[in-house]
Parts: structure tokens; sequence; C-alpha cells
């Protein structure tokens, strides 16, 4: 494993960590399985931002007495209502949700203290300019975090987080098709190496919000590295042909300030896959091909993040998509687990109200409402 500095923090992270958002519902022997994997392999940074107590404890659980090998990335303001995960910006319950995490982490301390989800201007004003910007900077003075972070999906909002000077570490969507405009669109290349034609493709925004990480000496984790697996699938890539997960992680750890991709692992077998590309050559990590046959927007594709969440009907808006774009894969040969998963939901497509909270909370302007109708006319059909 190879490890990168963290800014100015004085910590260093594994280039591959772990994002435990796919640990959440399932057994404590896969999560022990998982986090035991990632140990061996030299992981040693893992982001946790599910707020649901009992996740949050088996992690703990599964670190007991090797707690000093893993920097944990825990976010402050990520809470839940009806165990739907949602934020707060309320500081008595930021505050009880932070506290709840070292109480089931058995830890007192947290290495990365994340400001959660700042997209909109609303989310800066509310953390940046109010008591919660104070409360984390007051648990770095106590040793409760030992630096402070903050996460986004929006590089001019991104951007506005770095500039306060306030943050060592930002947490950011990156991979290929995020960072691709359309292809009509062409804009100055902010890299100092030769441009090539893919380069010359790359959002400005973006690509300038990178520089200005590396600039001012703010390291960035990366999330979504395989745009929630859609980058390795022919039917979901917005390339003409997949990326492999080796090259989807070189492309995010060759972009000017990443330290470290943080991968979500359900099992022992992807761990050993993520780490797999330590011993992948050049040229089965090389990306730039595949590049110059960008096909369009990934934009208003769901990545499964349930950034759209609390759902007033309580539907699993990212659970049923997951389902959807299999279906979608081939709609006249469905699996028939697929459609019995989806029908063991609590709440399905057809009970989506349409009231659009989900399509103003999601950072990639997916078409909730609409795919919600898909999905029930697709899978809720008698057979």
């Amino acid at each position: 494993m190879h490890y990168r500095p963290i800014g100015k923090t004085g910590m260093s992270a594994s280039i591959i960590g772990l994002g435990a958002e796919h640990l959440d519902n399932k057994p404590y022997e896969t999560i022990e399985s998982v986090i035991n994997a990632s140990l061996e392999q030299g992981f040693n940074i893992m982001d946790i931002f599910m707020p649901g107590e009992t996740v949050r404890k088996n992690i703990g659980h599964a670190l007991k007495g090797r707690r000093d090998q893993v920097l944990i990335q825990g976010h402050i303001c990520s809470t839940d209502i009806n165990e739907q995960y949602d934020r707060s910006r309320d500081l008595p319950t930021v505050k009880k949700y932070f506290e709840n995490l070292l109480r089931c982490l058995e830890t007192d301390y947290i290495d990365l203290g994340m400001l959660f989800f700042i997209d909109t201007e609303k989310d800066f004003s509310d953390v940046f300019e109010s008591d919660i910007l104070r409360y984390a900077q007051d648990l770095k003075q106590q040793g409760k975090i030992r630096a402070i972070g903050a996460s986004s999906h929006v590089p001019r909002t991104a951007r506005r987080v770095v500039e306060t000077g306030a943050v060592d570490l930002l947490m950011f969507s990156i991979n290929p098709a995020f960072d691709m405009m359309p292809a009509e669109t062409y804009v100055l290349d902010y890299l100092e190496n030769k441009i090539t034609d893919y380069e010359k493709k790359l959002d400005n925004d973006r690509a300038a919000l990178y520089r200005l990480c590396e600039q001012r000496g703010v390291a960035i984790t990366v999330m979504k590295t395989l745009g929630a697996g859609k980058l390795l699938s022919p039917k979901h890539s917005p390339f003409a042909q997949p990326l492999t997960t080796a090259q989807c992680i070189h492309y995010a750890l060759t972009r000017p300030a990443v330290v470290s991709v943080l991968l979500g692992c359900a099992s022992r077998e992807e761990v050993l896959d993520a780490a797999a590309y330590l011993d992948k050559s050049d040229t089965e990590r090389d990306f730039s091909a595949i590049l110059q046959s960008f096909q369009g927007d990934f934009r208003g594709s769901c990545v499964y993040c349930s950034h759209c969440l609390p759902c007033p009907a309580e539907i699993n808006i990212a659970g049923v998509h997951k389902y959807l774009d299999t279906a979608l894969l081939d709609e006249n040969n469905i699996p028939p687990a697929i459609t019995d998963q989806y029908r063991a939901l609590n709440r399905r497509g057809s009970d989506c109200t349409a009231c659009g909270s989900c399509e103003e909370r999601c950072p990639f302007s997916v078409p909730i409402i609409k795919n919600m109708q898909n999905a029930a006319a697709l899978l809720e059909k008698q057979p």
C-alpha cells in the first residue's frame, strides 16, 4: 500500500480506503470480514457517515483493540429521521449524533471531523456562518477531532468551503463521468501536464477546484469513484466501453490534491478487487483511450447515495433505483430474484406521492419521480 499526507494535518492516508456505507444493514460477520480484509490490505482510512446506531456499534466492535490502525472520517450533521438518513443544522441534534458516533465506536476521538453535505448556498451559510462551525472548532480544540473537513458534490460551493480556510480536507465526488462536460462543450485545461483531447473536456469548475485544493494544502478524499458501479457497466457507462475498477481508481488518484479513494465494499472479495489496483501495470491503469469516447452527460443517473432522503412516503429511493437499473439491463428478461427483492421493500415506487422533496435534495439531477413511476410499471406488474 502507498500512503499520502493529508494536507497539513500530519496524518497520512492509504491511497485506497473504505467507504462504509455498504456495511449498513449487514450482519456483524460481514462487517468484521470487510474490516479485517481492509486492514490486511493496508487500508488505514474509513468513512462513516451512516447515522444508524446498529452499524456504528458493529463497526466499533470490529475495530476493538485496533482503533489506532484506522483514521476515521466521521461526519458532523449526519442524522436520521424515522431511520431514514438525513442531515440536520440544528446544533443540539448535531451534537447528539456526533456524541452517539463516539459512543458507538467506543472511542474518544474522530480523526477527521467532516461537516456534512455542503452543496447549496443555504448549506454553506447554515454551517459556516453559524454555531456549527464553531462547534467543530471546539471539538478540535478539545481533541475530540484531529482535523476539520467537509463533504460536497458541487464544485462552486466546495470552492467557497475551501476558501474559508477552515478545513483541512474535502470529501468530493470524483470520477471520469462527473468530470466531463457534455461532448459539445470545451473548456480550458487547468492541469499543468500536456493537454490531451479528453482533458479539453474537463469541467472548468471541477478542475479549478482540484487545483485550488492543491494550492491551499487542502487534501481531497474521493467518493463515487466508480459512479455506484455504473462506470463498470456496459449498459450504464457514458463511455463507449466500461472502465475497470483500476482505471477508475487511477483516474481519481491522478487528480490534484487527491490523497485517497474511499470505495464502498460489501464483501472481502470487493476489498481484494480494490486492492488489486496496486499490482496493475501502467497499461492496465490507463484510462485515456476510453475517455476519448465520452458519449454524454452522466448527470441524471442515480448513484445510490441516498442524499434524496428523507422521503415523506418512507421509500428507500436508492434501493428502488438499484432494482430498476438492474431490470433495465433487459426489460424482457428480468431475473425473478430482482422482482421478488423489489416487492419485499416496505415502500415501492407506486407509493411515491410526487412531492418533489427528493428531487430538490438530489445532487445529481436524477428524475426520481419519473423513475419511481417506471419502477412501479416495470416491477410491480403481475406475472
